[in-house]
């Protein structure tokens, strides 16, 4: 973990968010997420689920996974960007997806992000998502060579291995939620040496 403390020792969420902010218009040409991708786990939500009726995703910089999980699924898909480039996209709102709003407690079908490792404080932020995701329904993390311990940094604060993600998950649930299963995804693009999806399930 990147520590955002204040010279009193208190945690510096302006800095965090300023530095996601800037993070975020540095990077806006850039798109990680892969449409090939979104189809394969738009099948795979069909095939767990049945008929979806809302989905989730955080973190999204240009609003691309929610405008093909719409496209996949044929349902409403909102994303969630803290800076305030979301309103040139599609489908996206403003938001520090640390927070949750009451309309989103227990009602959420699915949640999806590759932006996980943008928390500063990862178990408070999983459990938040958890308790917006409905019973039976599913939260799936993205995670690459790219979010290993060694690649935390300011911008992207929190880093772990894939091997210990289901350890980290399990403990933060505590028996809540887990990791139901973890998929290859299909294509991983060049940059990283893996790409795999955690499905997170609730479990009461």
């Amino acid at each position: 973990m990147f520590d955002y403390r204040a010279a009193d020792g208190t945690f510096d969420y302006q800095k965090y968010r300023a530095v996601q902010i800037e993070g975020n218009k540095r990077k806006l040409a850039n798109t990680w997420v892969i449409e090939s991708n979104i189809e394969f786990l738009s099948n795979y939500i069909k095939g767990r689920l049945g008929e979806v009726n809302f989905g989730l995703c955080h973190g999204t910089r240009r609003g691309n996974e929610q405008v093909w999980f719409r496209k996949y699924l044929g349902c409403e898909v909102i994303g969630t960007e803290i800076s305030d480039t979301a309103t040139s996209f599609p489908h996206t709102i403003q938001w520090d997806f640390h927070e949750t709003k009451p309309e989103w407690l227990d009602r959420v079908d699915f949640i999806y992000s590759n932006s996980f490792d943008h928390s500063y404080d990862p178990e408070m932020c999983l459990n938040r998502w958890m308790s917006c995701v409905r019973p039976g329904g599913l939260c799936i993390l993205e995670h690459s060579s790219a979010h290993s311990p060694t690649g935390a940094t300011e911008l992207d604060p929190f880093g772990a291995d894939i091997v210990l993600m289901p350890y980290l998950i399990a403990n933060w649930g505590k028996g809540r939620y887990s990791v139901r299963e973890i998929l290859d995804a299909p294509t991983k693009g060049d940059n990283v040496s893996y790409l795999r999806f955690l499905v997170i399930t609730r479990t009461e």
